[in-house]
């Protein structure tokens, strides 16, 4: 049977996330479910670089299938995105793998996206986008405190109670802040991340934009390892999976 690779982009307002639950619709379910004809009628296990949380949006997730018919990568994208709608699932291309291929396992790295609306009034236009912030934040010392926390670390106190990751060490190759107009933007990039690692990060920085701590304090709370310590986990309507990268790329089409 062919593998596939897929490069999905989604609005994750609408489901209980990437993958399966025992209620509510997910992603997973909704790219299963339209892949199903291709496959004999009976919905492959699609498999994901990222498996993003509630609310969480992606530009380009990356996952893989296998297929009984034996098409085209083109024509599996048509196929599949001709079932997705009205969902605000998409698949941006498509790719031939070896059987033995996994999104998952064969990333070598993972990129994220955190926007926060830094503003008095709400946001209209972006709502369910980002996070909106009153207060007025201190990007630069958000992003002094931010290159603190590079490198190879155990990120404890940024895992989410729930995390399933068997070790806490990450390495983080990339956490920059910057502000465009009204907007606070954060960048992360890392070969992995523990589950809720960014948004967890993402809530400690903005306690020091806001002032209310001192740029030292991330990293001290880093060292610490106690989650009960730092700040707040960011909404995940502010995260988007921005992209998976691989070691040979798929031949995208």
């Amino acid at each position: 049977m062919p593998r596939y690779a897929l490069k999905l982009e989604y609005d994750g307002t609408p489901f209980v996330g990437w993958q399966r639950q025992a209620e509510g619709l997910s992603i997973q379910q909704v790219v299963e479910a339209a892949a199903a004809p291709l496959n004999r009628g009976e919905p492959p296990t699609v498999t994901a670089a990222g498996r993003t949380d509630a609310g969480v949006h992606a530009e380009a997730q990356v996952a893989d299938l296998l297929l009984a018919a034996d098409l085209p990568p083109e024509r599996v994208k048509e196929a599949i995105n001709a079932r997705t709608a009205p969902h605000p699932v998409v698949v941006l291309a498509a790719a031939r793998v070896a059987e033995d291929w996994s999104a998952r396992f064969a990333c070598i790295g993972r990129g994220y996206r955190y926007r926060i609306m830094n503003r008095a009034a709400r946001p209209a236009l972006e709502a369910g986008r980002l996070w909106h912030v009153k207060r007025r934040l201190d990007a630069a010392a958000m992003h002094e405190a931010a290159q603190m926390l590079l490198g190879k670390h155990d990120f404890s106190a940024f895992r989410a109670a729930a995390c399933q990751a068997k070790s806490p060490l990450r390495t983080l190759d990339r956490l920059e802040v910057s502000r465009i107009g009204e907007e606070v933007v954060i960048v992360a990039e890392a070969r992995s991340f523990l589950h809720h690692q960014v948004r967890n990060l993402v809530g400690t920085l903005v306690e020091v934009g806001a002032g209310k701590r001192p740029v030292t304090w991330p990293r001290a709370v880093l060292d610490g390892r106690d989650r009960t310590k730092a700040g707040q986990t960011a909404p995940a309507e502010g995260l988007v999976f921005r992209f998976a990268r691989y070691e040979p790329e798929p031949d995208w089409s």
